[in-house]
């Protein structure tokens, strides 16, 4: 039966018509907010190229996760600026770290009523701003396995509910797996940054978290963006080493990826909306040639489409205000 008897636009006519059959639904208990946490800060730092998003010193780091529940979302990821750095990033597993002390500080005023993930790597940490420790010019693998060990372990003990390790160090999520079991963290869950792409989209976090690498790229580690098969191998064997969890980062350039981790993986799929695809659309609307409003729910709702569980993204504050207006 076609036209005109069957009129597809029926169901478009109004919108609680629409709503009635839509076949997703963007959900604020999806999101996830990242926070920066400044170790060196005394104030709220702006991050020029992130309109909207801040370092936060640990002192205000509460008060910015208690805005984030206040609009809505229940889970925040953190990434540490740390005062101090070094060749083997130690300042990552420090008892009394930036991480450490954030992480303390919203278990403390929040219990279960937050969930609390923190990033697992070392770029932020090292003084030649590389995800792991380089012997001559190259990232060697095995070493940083143990390093990422101890700071999995650092966080879990610090109160940490979900470890998210974005090395792309070979075997980190076994590493990391038995680590915690063996230090009594066998509830401590592991979202892996498992197909986390060489991108050109995360320029701003790298403003953000002052982890440009000081020399050479990441294309050493991170995945080559013209592959599609490699990932689908990368996720498989991160679930089989222990992840909880999978993730795809980028999101945006990245939605094949999504949906093929979808159709083949039975497991909980993240997706980073990351910093330079969040900019893109600040920077247009700021320049008003988008609406950012209409744009951003477009984007995150594609990417919940394309299968993704969980969205890691800086627009999670915004969410709530934009669906009850829309």
């Amino acid at each position: 039966m076609g036209y005109p008897s069957l009129r597809m636009r029926r169901w478009r006519r109004t919108q609680h018509l629409r709503d009635l059959v839509s076949e997703v639904r963007l959900e604020l208990s999806n999101l996830v907010y990242p926070i920066f946490v400044d170790e060196g800060a005394d104030s709220v730092t702006p991050i020029a190229s992130m309109p909207g998003i801040s370092r936060f010193p640990i002192s205000r780091v509460a008060e910015e996760a208690r805005d984030a529940v206040e609009k809505g979302v229940r889970a925040v990821l953190l990434f540490g600026v740390p005062y101090l750095k070094d060749e083997v990033g130690s300042g990552a597993f420090l008892t009394d770290g930036v991480i450490q002390k954030a992480i303390r500080k919203l278990k403390r005023e929040f219990g279960d009523e937050v969930v609390v993930m923190a990033d697992v790597c070392l770029c932020e940490y090292t003084s030649h701003g590389h995800c792991g420790v380089i012997k001559g010019s190259e990232v060697v693998n095995d070493l940083t396995l143990s390093v990422l060990q101890k700071v999995a372990v650092s966080q879990a003990e610090a109160g940490v509910d979900v470890v998210a390790p974005s090395a792309m160090m070979d075997g980190q999520v076994k590493a990391i797996r038995e680590a915690l079991d063996d230090s009594g963290h066998d509830q401590t869950a592991i979202l892996s940054y498992s197909a986390k792409y060489a991108s050109g989209f995360y320029s701003c976090f790298r403003e953000a978290a002052r982890c440009a690498p000081k020399q050479g790229d990441r294309r050493g580690y991170q995945m080559d963006y013209r592959n599609a098969r490699e990932a689908l191998r990368e996720m498989e064997l991160d679930l089989e080493e222990g992840a909880d969890a999978i993730m795809v980062k980028p999101a945006l350039a990245y939605l094949d990826i999504i949906r093929l981790a979808r159709d083949r993986l039975n497991a909980p799929i993240a997706a980073y909306n990351v910093s330079g695809e969040y900019a893109m659309v600040k920077a247009a609307a700021q320049n008003g040639w988008v609406d950012e409003k209409a744009a951003a729910l477009e984007i995150l709702t594609g990417i919940k489409r394309a299968g993704a569980d969980i969205i890691i993204t800086y627009f999670a504050k915004d969410v709530k205000r934009w669906m009850e207006t829309e």
